[in-house]
């Protein structure tokens, strides 16, 4: 077995801004997996998240590889390598010319051939097809540029990583599932989504939660629900709904027992009125569907509106009674009569703006006539 040794790259540092440092060099494309590993997500035995890789795309990866095995390949972007406080940098007295933000040096990456893949030094943070595409090409050696940085802080490696692939093609299901073990500041639209992911997150992992295990995401991928239309769900329900009550207006976070309290009663009931809809495929149930659970999630905040306070279990079971009588969500069901010239069968109320706003009304307006009549409780201080 091969001894322990180091890679001595020369390499430049850069700094950005007070704290930042960035390792620039050129390596054999053909060495990386002696050094660094690709973290794929995963999820612990306990539900903690763990990685944060996508899984390689098999032709992506076929696609680069010939391009590599061709005439005269080039590969001018850089991949991205996060690395553990076993990496250095020494510096040389040699500086660049008229430059203030960076200085010569060399890298030295320790390579022990004796270590697991997940025990290396660094990791693959964004170029995983092409470093896959570099160790299978039937070439002798290809040098490719790497931009690295060093740090003890797995937070921080998921951070870049969502902030390298976010304006790429990337599954966004997968960073909905990195969000919530994050902290730093994020561009405005993800860091809309992180506080709703963090709810998603739990309604999934938690075993007291009507949606354990259902919501589908890419470490769950045998779930029925598809995240988006849970997080649509949340989002209006935090935005105008009854989740808002929880929410602290300064900041835009809120009390997550209390909301989860709110969601576990609601579906919950949800589950139990509709039992032969619930536990279904999307394409056998339109309660599994995104129309399904918008509109059952506007009907949350009605209820919650109307009571003024979380209702218990058998008060949400008894406002959700009444609607059994008019939803159609399966095919064993009657036909939607959504207005007096628009009865649809029970798998016609599609994904769209307009079905999903026209089953979010007439199931409002159903909730309105066959329930809201009964006397609303006043709202107390501090719901919950």
């Amino acid at each position: 077995m091969s001894e322990p040794t180091e890679l001595r790259l020369p390499a430049l540092e850069i700094r950005q801004g007070p704290n930042r440092l960035l390792y620039s060099f050129a390596v054999d494309g053909k060495r990386l997996s002696d050094f660094a590993t690709i973290s794929r997500v995963h999820r612990e035995d306990g539900g903690e998240l763990q990685g944060y890789q996508r899984p390689e795309v098999r032709s992506h990866i076929a696609e680069i590889r010939a391009y590599l095995e061709s005439e005269d390949p080039m590969i001018p972007n850089a991949i991205v390598i996060a690395f553990d406080p076993r990496v250095r940098f020494e510096s040389s007295d040699v500086q660049p010319l008229g430059s203030g933000f960076s200085r010569l040096g060399t890298l030295i990456i320790p390579v022990d051939p004796s270590l697991s893949p997940e025990d290396q030094p660094g990791w693959i943070v964004d170029g995983q097809q092409r470093a896959a595409a570099i160790r299978e090409a039937e070439v002798e050696r290809f040098p490719i540029c790497v931009t690295a940085f060093i740090t003890a802080d797995d937070q921080e490696q998921k951070e870049q990583f969502i902030l390298v692939n976010s304006t790429k093609p990337l599954p966004k299901g997968l960073i909905y599932e990195l969000l919530p073990a994050t902290e730093s500041r994020l561009p405005a639209a993800l860091q809309r989504r992180r506080f709703p992911a963090l709810l998603l997150d739990r309604l999934n992992r938690d075993v007291d939660s009507p949606f354990h295990r259902l919501i589908q995401t890419p470490t769950n991928p045998g779930g029925l629900v598809k995240d988006n239309s849970i997080l649509k769900m949340l989002e209006h329900s935090l935005e105008h709904g009854a989740l808002n009550w929880f929410r602290d207006p300064r900041t835009g976070r809120g009390d997550v027992e209390p909301m989860l309290k709110l969601l576990k009663r609601y579906w919950t009931a949800v589950a139990e009125v509709f039992p032969q809809a619930w536990w279904q495929k999307p394409v056998h149930s339109r309660l599994m569907h995104g129309a399904g659970i918008i509109g059952m999630g506007l009907v949350m905040d009605a209820i919650f509106d109307r009571f003024g306070d979380v209702p218990s279990a058998e008060e949400f079971r008894a406002d959700l009674e009444p609607l059994a009588e008019v939803c159609s969500w399966t095919r064993t069901e009657r036909r939607w009569a959504l207005a007096a010239d628009d009865q649809r069968k029970w798998n016609e109320i599609q994904n769209t703006p307009n079905d999903i706003q026209l089953l979010a009304d007439f199931l409002l307006a159903q909730y309105g006539t066959r329930v809201w009549a009964r006397k609303r409780r006043p709202r107390l201080a501090n719901a919950g």
